[in-house]
């Protein structure tokens, strides 16, 4: 059984690859200052764990989504209809929750296929 793991760190990795399949850490950011502008830095990170494992987001087979407020759904749904590829959406939830720092806006995290 081979595991591989992407920016390994005390705590965790941001990545974990196992059986075809990429696993990624809940991916947060605190340079943007909206929910919008968060997303897409949050999402280019995704790209480029997906893109470090072979694959990219066509391949995206879950996702989970956390907002501390449920108010930048929209705002957060705007970046991320943009950023999915058509006919390839993958199964999402999204949850309103509080996140580890208040400057975060979102969380997301990933599951896909290699």
């Amino acid at each position: 059984m081979t595991i591989t793991r992407l920016d390994i760190g005390p705590r965790m990795s941001q990545a974990t690859i196992h059986n075809g399949v990429i696993y990624t850490a809940g991916q947060v950011d605190d340079t943007g200052a909206t929910v919008a502008e968060q997303t897409r830095n949050v999402l280019a990170k995704i790209d480029a764990l997906l893109a470090a494992a072979g694959t990219d987001k066509s391949k995206v087979l879950s996702a989970t989504i956390i907002l501390p407020d449920m108010s930048g759904f929209g705002e957060m749904n705007s970046v991320w209809d943009s950023w999915v590829v058509p006919g390839a959406t993958p199964a999402r939830t999204t949850l309103g929750g509080a996140l580890v720092l208040p400057a975060f806006k979102v969380e997301i995290a990933v599951i896909a296929a290699l």
